[in-house]
């Protein structure tokens, strides 16, 4: 976008996001457009900021998570720390999926093995009322 600034229905359609969901994120304060009246402006760095939230969200990190990312960048650090906190949240993050995948693969074989079985005693059922 060469624009400066977007209006809150440009932010929806270029993000695919809804206005209830921006105002949620500026009420968090995890955005801050120019305010003109009842008129919402965002930035370049609210769009920045946008493009963060969202994959951060698609990662399930946790907004206060996301937050904390945003504030070190805010800081101006020049050295790693944003860095270096992104990759922690990101490496237990990572885990968590793991973890989950692997009990939801158990869950799914699970559901299989008892389907496989009703499916079974139903053949069973069908065939004795067919005898």
């Amino acid at each position: 976008m060469t624009t400066e600034t977007m209006t809150i229905r440009e932010m929806c359609d270029a993000f695919d996001v809804t206005a209830r969901t921006l105002r949620f994120y500026e009420s968090k304060e995890l955005l801050a457009p120019i305010r003109q009246g009842q008129k919402r402006l965002f930035t370049n760095r609210d769009r920045a900021r946008l493009k963060l939230i969202l994959r951060g969200k698609r990662f399930g990190f946790a907004l206060e998570d996301i937050r904390q990312l945003l504030n070190l960048y805010e800081t101006g650090d020049p050295g790693n720390t944003q860095l270096e906190r992104a990759y922690e949240l990101a490496d237990e993050r990572l885990t968590q999926m793991l973890q989950e995948r692997e009990k939801l693969e158990t869950a799914i074989k699970d559901l299989r093995n008892h389907m496989d079985r009703a499916k079974r005693v139903m053949s069973e059922k069908q065939a004795e009322t067919i005898d």
